[in-house]
C-alpha cells in the first residue's frame, strides 16, 4: 500500500525494543501503551506525580513551559497543595531547584524535551557537584514515536531520541524513561527515591500523552513513600572508632574541621556533639559555612589555606592530629594545591568512610554514627583552642570613610554584617563574594549558602529565587557581581511575581573581577547597564520593588535602613557603585595562586 510523505503509516518500529545507551543506571520503559482506564481524574500519572512530590517536601516547582510538558503541568499545577513558579529560562529554572533543595532537602524543575532538557542541564550539572537532590522532569515525545524513524522537532534532526538521556547519564545519578502506563509508578517511585538516598539529581522524563491517563497502579490514596533507612556496619564502626580515638588521644593539639559533604551525610548534630565532647578548635571549610553553628566557644573561622580567616590557618596546619568531616579538596579549596597539611596527621571522614593516616580504612560506616560514637571515647583537649585564643588579635574596623567618599567593598559587608540575623540567610555568588561572605559571622540560624565546587558564574539570581521561595519565613540577602548578574537577571521578575522579600546587592564594580585576579585580559570588562533602571523595567509597577544606587556610606546606610524599614515587605535592589579595582585582599592571595597552579607547565614526556 502507498503511503505518504510525512503520514502516520510511513513510520513504523522495526520492532519492539528501543534503542537506549547501554551505559549509565538507565531505567526505561519498553511496552506498549496500555488500554487500560479508570473513571477517576485522580488517578493519573500526572495526578501520581503531583503527590509524590508533596510527600517528599515539594511544595513548589520550578517550570518552563514547552510543547511536550504542557499536558503534565495541567495535572501538577491541578494539585492545590503544589505551587507553579514560572522561571524565565531553563537554567534559572534548575537553579532555583538547587536553591530550594539546600533548604528544604529536595527540589524540582520542570522543562520540556531536548531544548529545555539541555538549557537546564549546566544547572544540574552544579547540584551533582554539590550533592543536592533535584529533580528534573522532562516532558517527553509522545510514546508512539519511539522506536520510529521518525524526525521530531526539538531535536537535532536525527531519528533518535536518545541524545538528551545521554548527556544527562553523567550529572544524574539515575534515568528513567518513562514511555508507557505499566511500570510508570514503580520508575518515577525509583527515580525520587534514588535521588533521596543517593543527595544527587535524577532525570525523569514522561512521554507528553501520557500524564493524564489514568492506570490501576495510580490509586488515589498510594501508599506512603519510605525509605530504608542506611545502617552502619557495627564491628567496622566500633573498630574505626576504636583507631580513631587512639589516634586523636595521643595528639597533642588536635583540630576538627567541617567540610560540604556533612550536609549529605546530615552528620550536623554529630560533628558539633563531638566538637562540644572534645573541646578541640573546630573550623569550617569555606563550602561548608552556614552548616555548623559560628556561636560555638570554640569555633575559629573558616579554613581555606593560605585566605583562610585571621589565625585559623595557623592552628589547623600547625595541629598535630586533625579531623576532616566531610572535606572536598579541589584546586579552589586547596587554593591552588597550597596547603599544608600532611596525610598521616589526619583522619578523613567521608559519609560512608573513614580513613586514619596513610593506612587505615573502614566502608560502611555512617559518617553521623561514627561522630556520634567517637564523641563518647574521646578525651578532652583544649589545647588547640587555648593556642587559638593566645595568639587572636581581634580584627579591627575598616578606616573610616570621609564624608561622601566612594564606597569600598569591605565598608559595605560591615553594614551587611550587621543586617544579619536569625531571620536572614545569605547568598553569595560565584565572584569576590565568596571572600567578603566567608568573613560574615553567622548568628545562631542565619542562613548561608554558595556554589564552591561547581563555581558557575550566574547562579545565585536563580539560587536565591528558589531559597527565598522555600523559607519565606526569612529574608534572603543575596550578594552579585554586576557580571554574575548579566548572565541570569529575568529571573528577579520570578522574585516579584512570588511576592518575594529579597534584597540584593548588586555590586557594580564594571567587571568579572575573580576572573582578573586569575589572569587579566580587555574580556574581562563588560558593559554596564543601568541596573536599577532595569530592575524598575521588570517590576513594571506590578508587585512590591524598591530600588536605589548607592555611591557612598552615607546613601548606603540610608539604603539599608529603608529596606530593613519602610520597605521590610518589599523586593529591595541596592545597587553598590565601587571602584574596579577594589577587591578582598583574599582575592588577591587566592587569584595569583590559582593563577599558578592553572600556568603549570606540561610534565616532561
Amino acid at each position: 500500500m502507498a503511503t505518504n510523505l510525512g503520514s502516520l503509516e510511513t513510520y513504523k518500529p522495526h520492532n519492539n525494543d528501543l534503542a537506549s545507551p547501554p551505559n549509565g543506571t538507565v531505567s526505561t520503559i519498553q511496552k506498549s501503551t496500555s488500554s487500560t482506564t479508570l473513571a477517576s481524574s485522580e488517578s493519573t500519572l500526572g495526578s501520581h506525580l503531583a503527590r509524590r512530590l508533596l510527600e517528599v517536601g515539594v511544595t513548589d516547582i520550578f517550570t518552563v513551559p514547552g510543547d511536550f510538558n504542557l499536558t503534565l503541568l495541567d495535572y501538577l499545577i491541578a494539585e492545590p497543595k503544589l505551587k507553579n513558579i514560572g522561571c524565565c529560562n531553563e537554567l534559572n529554572a534548575g537553579y532555583a531547584a538547587d536553591g530550594y533543595a539546600r533548604s528544604r532537602g529536595v527540589g524540582a524543575c520542570v522543562v520540556t524535551f531536548s531544548v529545555g532538557g539541555l538549557s537546564v542541564i549546566n544547572a544540574i550539572a552544579g547540584a551533582y557537584s554539590e550533592n543536592l537532590p533535584v529533580l528534573c522532569i522532562v516532558g517527553g515525545p509522545n510514546s508512539n514515536d519511539f522506536g520510529t524513524n521518525r524526525i521530531l522537532h526539538h531535536t537535532i534532526g536525527l531519528p533518535d531520541f536518545s541524545q538528551e538521556l545521554r548527556c544527562f547519564q553523567t550529572v544524574t545519578c539515575h534515568q528513567a524513561v518513562v514511555n508507557n502506563l505499566e511500570d510508570a509508578h514503580e520508575m518515577i517511585d525509583t527515580a525520587i527515591s534514588t535521588a533521596l538516598k543517593e543527595s544527587k539529581p535524577v532525570y525523569i522524563s514522561i512521554s507528553c500523552n501520557l500524564a493524564g491517563i489514568p492506570h490501576p497502579t495510580f490509586s488515589r490514596q498510594p501508599v506512603p513513600f519510605s525509605l530504608s533507612p542506611k545502617l552502619s556496619n557495627e564491628i567496622g564502626l566500633e573498630a574505626a572508632v576504636e583507631a580513631a580515638a587512639e589516634f586523636l588521644n595521643k595528639a597533642v593539639k588536635p583540630v576538627l574541621v567541617a567540610g560540604p559533604k556533612i550536609r549529605v551525610a546530615k552528620a550536623y548534630e554529630a560533628f558539633t556533639e563531638l566538637a562540644d565532647k572534645s573541646a578541640y578548635a573546630y573550623a569550617v571549610m569555606p563550602s561548608a559555612k552556614g552548616l555548623v553553628p559560628e556561636n560555638h566557644p570554640h569555633f575559629i573561622g573558616t579554613f581555606w589555606g593560605a585566605v583562610s580567616t585571621s589565625f585559623c590557618a595557623e592552628i589547623v596546619e600547625s595541629a598535630d592530629a586533625y579531623l576532616f568531616a566531610g572535606p572536598i579538596f579541589n584546586d579552589y579549596s586547596s587554593v591552588g594545591y597550597s596547603l599544608l597539611l600532611k596525610k598521616e596527621k589526619s583522619i578523613i571522614v567521608e559519609p560512608n568512610r573513614v580513613v586514619i593516616g596513610n593506612g587505615l580504612a573502614f566502608g560502611c560506616i555512617l559518617m553521623k554514627d561514627f561522630l556520634s560514637a567517637l564523641a563518647k571515647r574521646i578525651k578532652r583537649n583544649n589545647t588547640s583552642y587555648e593556642n587559638y585564643h593566645r595568639i587572636f588579635v581581634p580584627e579591627g574596623l575598616p578606616q573610616r570613610l570621609g564624608p561622601r567618599e566612594p564606597l569600598r567593598v569591605n565598608v559595605l559587608f560591615q553594614h551587611i554584617q550587621n543586617m544579619l540575623s536569625s531571620q536572614t540567610a545569605v547568598i553569595a555568588d560565584t565572584g569576590d563574594s565568596w571572600f567578603n561572605c566567608q568573613k560574615l559571622k553567622l548568628p545562631e540560624g542565619c542562613g548561608y549558602e554558595f556554589q564552591m565546587q561547581y563555581g558557575s558564574i550566574g547562579w545565585s539570581v536563580g539560587a536565591t529565587l528558589g531559597y527565598a521561595q522555600a523559607v519565606p519565613d526569612k529574608r534572603v540577602i543575596a550578594c552579585i557581581g554586576d557580571g554574575s548578574f548579566q548572565v541570569t537577571a529575568p529571573d528577579v521578575s520570578t522574585m516579584l511575581r512570588c511576592g518575594q522579600k529579597t534584597i540584593i546587592f548588586l555590586i557594580n564594580n564594571g567587571g568579572y573581577t575573580i576572573e582578573v585576579e586569575i589572569h587579566d585580559g580587555p574580556y574581562n570588562v563588560i558593559k554596564n547597564w543601568n541596573y536599577t533602571g532595569l530592575v524598575d523595567a521588570i517590576h513594571n509597577g506590578q508587585g512590591k520593588c524598591w530600588t536605589t544606587k548607592v555611591t557612598c556610606e552615607e546613601e548606603l546606610v540610608e539604603a539599608i535602613a529603608t529596606a530593613t524599614g519602610e520597605k521590610k515587605d518589599s523586593f529591595c535592589f541596592i545597587e553598590v557603585i565601587t571602584h574596579k579595582d577594589d577587591t578582598s585582599k583574599e582575592l588577591l592571595e587566592w587569584g595569583s595562586r590559582v593563577c599558578s597552579a592553572n600556568s603549570r607547565p606540561p610534565n616532561p614526556q
